[in-house]
């Protein structure tokens, strides 16, 4: 690679595949005469023993291709594989083929690797059969894993009924081969796997064997509490070692200790390791190709004001090469490196762009319906549970189906265009997928129909996995059955469905941001410099946020410097206009054209804008507990910072400190862990020992939360002398001002598990750890912008995993600690997320309104505003017509969700694609006239 930013060339290298995927069918034959042999149980191939793979990936489903291990390429010897493919798809001659490219930004989104527990032979792994990693343990649950969704035994293939998880396998340790930093991601998804297993097999006896508890993400919390709660489930607080095997059942001994028991030892059917997560395989010859530094744990080296970007210009990162992540921050990322592209090759945008050309539409509203029913296996998740050949056979017998076929992944690629094939050569004019919910890839579908000349509103989906075979996993007979009758009441509301027409509405290429803080001015700058306006609204009269009252971060970054750098881009640059002391008082409008009345120093304005972004922050929690308030030495862990950095000589010179944790959540009223708190604290401590290495420092916690990289600060701290001291929050500290020693002092009580005895600490100052809590405003912002809140009351994106960013109110996107709290490095990592998803609205000149909405029969309309008072969206009002004041729907303001519809007491609103007569057909096809005659003679 060479160049720079803005000009880069890159050589890439293509390895041969030895497959011609045109012309592979993924038959499997290959694999059926290939005489290589290898055991891998639990790789999510069909055929992971054989050096011909079949394997399964969303995009293709049936990919073949060939290993390293081919006699062939090994040794010349062998052309089976080439001789039994039907289609001619297998060539064992392929070369390595170069190309270059040229490039104006690169994105590095290499990911990262699973621990790999053989390193170390004291975790029995490769050695001991029922010892299996996570990762195994994924594919174990997965119906397309090697026992097809079966959790069983390697040993003797029988279902487990005692199963041990042990936490942090090579992560917070620093012994060598493991990594001294927290993976982040393996509490949760080990309480996921526990859950799942309990939904197998509610007899099971679950033990995870963990250090602390990090449910730090937003619903982490509850879902460990769900976890905990589960009968035959114990979360025990201790480090645990593998002892041995036992030669005759092969079960595993696991040894632990607890405060009451001291050591014991256990048996286990299974052990599963939660593994760690590593910096990808081949990360060094990476970073010296790309000229990027790395971070002393091999990720790449972020710059806390810009996570995103590299040590080299013009070349990003994105997911969890910047560290080990979960799934939403690893989307932000993505969508927050694709818009600092845009940022820097903006003036490029649209120029190799090309206008997708769908073929004429049919006109097929009077023909007889000729339906086509596509039922998918989805790999493994459908036909696992529910016979799909049976299926397909009763999907015949209905009226109208001219066709049916069963396919692997109807998603794919192949599957998709095999849809549109098959409606043109067998005149189909109405398409009925069987298969997955419709909420993320119905438009897939009506792209197909669009494909083959066909309205998209002629799709229908019938949902057999979620409603089906997710749900009735234990029950495939009856599983069977009810797919039958989903697909049978889906194709009698095909027979139903009317031609719809979309519309496309004009976006206005100005954007909104609510909120002055870090991650609305980050978010704003990024808008602005892809050459866009940008009306940033702040309620205070000056920019910064909570910002103005944190003065570094664990990384070590001035976030004062750093801010006044960010308010000065702001004030500095041509199309951000910032309102100050504002106020909004009305948002009207819809997706690509917005109206906010704001008012402000100003006065009152309109601004016209085609995408929001609600990044307005939020709160610190007020205490009412531990003397706070009461007296002067009681400080939050935000003010304790403050007088850190103001040097104030009662804090820098006390001789001894406590903080406690959790202060005003993970508790009744605020059910969630606030994320920064942890980290503050240990900051905090450090920033005190740099100042004052004599004093005393205690801090007292439920569970230390020192996520990611952080975990190295949390260890330093404890290096220097920094005392961390448990706390049960059924027993929680308790505090007193009292004299000792002719000193006025804040006595803190604790019991220490460890010593089984209760603590007296005299402490000269008091910090807590205030929680995190929505903006005063959240409310009021939620109603204007039409958006939903969280149990917790802060903002509700879309989709947690896949849309982190967006609501699901069209047009308007989310950032900052208005999501969730964050820390800095986090809030800027989602805002330029945020960035990036406002600039693929704005980017389009053209927005398109669905079809699917409510309209108003005037002659059955007797005015009486049931459906106004209904409509959430403020898209129905009262016109004059001929027929006197009746209700109209705006079509671009409706949302389609039917609430008027159903509110109307005379039947005179309509939603379109739902209307009476296909979800009426829906219903009456339920039940069969004879199932519902022999219920009634059953009765009887």
């Amino acid at each position: 690679m060479a160049g720079e930013a803005g000009d880069f060339t890159v050589t890439l290298v293509k390895q041969p595949r030895y497959i011609i995927e045109d012309k592979c069918t993924g038959c499997g034959t290959c694999v059926k005469y290939c005489p290589v042999e290898y055991p891998d149980p639990f790789n999510q191939d069909i055929s992971a023993n054989k050096a011909v793979h079949v394997y399964f990936s969303q995009a293709i489903p049936l990919v073949t291709y060939i290993d390293q291990s081919c006699l062939y390429l090994k040794e010349k010897k062998c052309l089976i594989c080439e001789g039994v493919c039907q289609t001619g798809a297998i060539d064992l001659k392929q070369k390595a083929e170069k190309a270059e490219i040229h490039v104006g930004a690169i994105i590095l989104s290499a990911g990262i690797e699973p621990f790999d527990p053989r390193v170390k032979a004291e975790y029995g792994y490769g050695k001991m059969q029922n010892v299996v990693t996570s990762m195994d343990y994924e594919r174990l649950l997965s119906s397309t894993g090697p026992y097809q969704g079966e959790v069983l035994r390697t040993s003797n293939k029988k279902h487990p009924k005692k199963i041990a998880w042990i936490q942090c396998v090579g992560s917070r340790r620093v012994t060598p081969g493991e990594n001294s930093y927290c993976s982040g991601v393996c509490c949760t998804y080990t309480q996921k796997q526990v859950i799942l297993t309990k939904d197998h097999d509610a007899a099971v006896e679950c033990t995870i064997f963990h250090n602390d508890i990090r449910s730090f993400g937003k619903d982490f919390e509850r879902y460990y509490q769900r976890a905990e709660k589960l009968p035959g489930v114990r979360f025990i607080r201790s480090y645990a070692s593998i002892v041995k095997e036992i030669p005759d059942s092969k079960n595993v001994v696991v040894r632990y200790a607890t405060s009451d028991d001291g050591v014991k030892e256990e048996e286990f059917d299974m052990v599963v390791l939660s593994v760690g997560l590593n910096p990808p395989v081949g990360v060094k010859a990476l970073a010296n190709l790309f000229e990027i530094e790395l971070n002393a744990h091999g990720f790449s080296k972020a710059d806390s004001s810009n996570p995103i970007k590299t040590s080299r210009a013009g070349i990003f990162v994105s997911g969890a090469f910047q560290g080990p992540t979960d799934i939403p921050e690893s989307v932000f990322t993505a969508s927050g490196a694709g818009t600092q592209c845009g940022e820097l090759m903006d003036y490029r945008r649209g120029k190799l762009a090309t206008e997708r050309v769908y073929p004429p539409e049919r006109d097929v509203s009077r023909e007889a319906p000729r339906i086509g029913v596509f039922v998918c296996h989805c790999g493994a998740n459908i036909s696992s549970v529910v016979n799909v050949p049976s299926a397909v056979d009763y999907a015949l017998t209905l009226p109208n189906v001219v066709y049916a076929k069963e396919q692997l992944f109807s998603c794919a690629t192949n599957s998709a265009k095999e849809i549109t094939d098959l409606a043109k050569e067998k005149g189909l004019n109405r398409v009925v997928i069987a298969a997955c919910s419709p909420r993320t890839l119905e438009p897939l579908f009506r792209d197909t129909l669009r494909e083959a000349g066909l309205n998209q509103y002629y799709c229908e989906m019938a949902n057999i996995r979620e409603h089906c075979s997710w749900v009735h996993s234990r029950q495939k007979e009856e599983a069977t059955e009810k797919a039958r009758d989903i697909i049978r009441m889906s194709v009698a509301r095909a027979r139903y469905l009317e031609p719809l027409q979309e519309f496309d509405l004009p976006v206005n290429k100005t954007a909104l941001v609510v909120g002055g803080g870090i991650a609305g001015m980050t978010c704003a700058l990024s808008i602005a410099r892809q050459g866009h306006e940008v009306c940033l609204v702040e309620k205070k009269k000056e920019l910064g946020g909570m910002a103005r009252r944190i003065y570094s971060t664990l990384e070590g970054l001035d976030v004062q410097a750093y801010l006044d750098d960010v308010i000065r881009s702001v004030y500095q640059n041509p199309r951000i206009h910032v309102y100050h002391d504002a106020t909004i008082l009305n948002v009207s409008g819809y997706v690509g054209n917005f109206i906010t009345t704001v008012t402000s120093e100003k006065g009152v304005s309109q601004i016209k804008h085609g995408a929001s972004v609600i990044a307005i922050g939020a709160d610190v929690y007020q205490p009412t507990e531990y003397l706070y308030g009461q007296d002067d030495r009681v400080f939050t862990h935000l003010e304790l910072g403050e007088q850190i950095a103001k040097k104030d000589e009662r804090v820098v010179h006390a001789e001894s400190l406590v903080m406690i944790q959790c202060i005003g959540c993970r508790n009744e009223d605020r059910n969630y862990c606030s994320r920064v708190c942890c980290g503050h604290a240990v900051k905090n401590a450090l920033k005190l020992k740099e100042i004052n290495p004599e004093m005393d420092i205690y801090i007292l916690f439920r569970d230390m939360r020192t996520y990611g990289f952080r975990e190295d600060a949390y260890r330093e701290a404890s290096d220097k002398d920094v005392k961390f001291i448990r706390y049960d929050v059924d027993d929680k500290p308790q505090v007193k001002a009292v004299k000792a020693d002719g000193k006025s002092v804040l006595r803190v009580t604790v019991p220490d598990p460890i010593l089984g005895q209760r603590l007296e600490l005299d402490a000269d100052i008091l910090s807590l750890a205030a929680a995190v809590i929505p903006s005063a405003s959240t409310l009021e912002i939620a109603g204007l912008f039409k958006v939903t809140l969280s149990p917790d009351h802060f903002f509700k994106e879309a989709h947690v995993k896949l849309k982190p960013v967006e609501f699901a109110a069209d047009g308007v996107f989310l950032c900052g600690t208005a999501h969730y709290p964050k820390h800095i490095p986090e809030s800027i990592n989602q805002a330029y997320g945020a960035a990036g998803r406002v600039m693929a609205l704005l980017s389009r000149d053209t927005v398109i309104a669905s079809g699917s909405v409510c309209e108003v029969r005037e002659t059955d309309c007797i005015s009486c505003g049931a459906c106004i008072t209904a409509c959430t969206y403020d898209a129905i009002e009262f016109i004059d017509t001929p027929l006197g004041r009746k209700a109209w729907v705006n079509p671009i303001l409706c949302k389609g969700d039917g609430l008027c519809n159903a509110k109307c007491p005379t039947n005179a609103i309509y939603l379109k694609h739902f209307n009476n007569e296909e979800l009426c057909s829906q219903i009456d096809a339920a039940m069969t006239e004879e199932a519902i005659i022999e219920q009634i003679d059953a009765a009887f």
